[in-house]
């Protein structure tokens, strides 16, 4: 294993411990969540870079778009929430409540 795999690999694994065990905030959550998005990101270019073929270049860009899409209302929901409870805390949503 290269050092450049270690690397993605525990950023990826960081960063899913951080998203299931600190769970308090609502920000925190969706930062761990795009740090998995990045990995994963990063990951796919570079595999994309080693097979050298044409047919799979657009897929890290794809995968990007859809990502910042997902930040995008990630942060709708937690400016939503923010508004109407208060706080950013998991602990204070519920969200089976009309």
């Amino acid at each position: 294993m290269t050092i450049m795999n270690f690397s993605l690999y525990s950023t990826f694994l960081l960063s899913m411990t951080g998203l299931a065990l600190h769970r308090t905030h609502l920000l925190s959550a969706l930062l761990c969540l795009e740090g998995m998005m990045l990995a994963l990101f990063i990951s796919l270019s570079t595999w994309c870079a080693f097979s050298q073929s044409s047919l799979y270049s657009v897929s890290p860009m794809v995968m990007l778009t859809f990502s910042a899409c997902g930040a995008g209302a990630g942060l709708a929901i937690l400016v939503a929430t923010t508004r109407t409870h208060g706080t950013d805390r998991m602990q204070n949503l519920n969200l089976l409540q009309c």
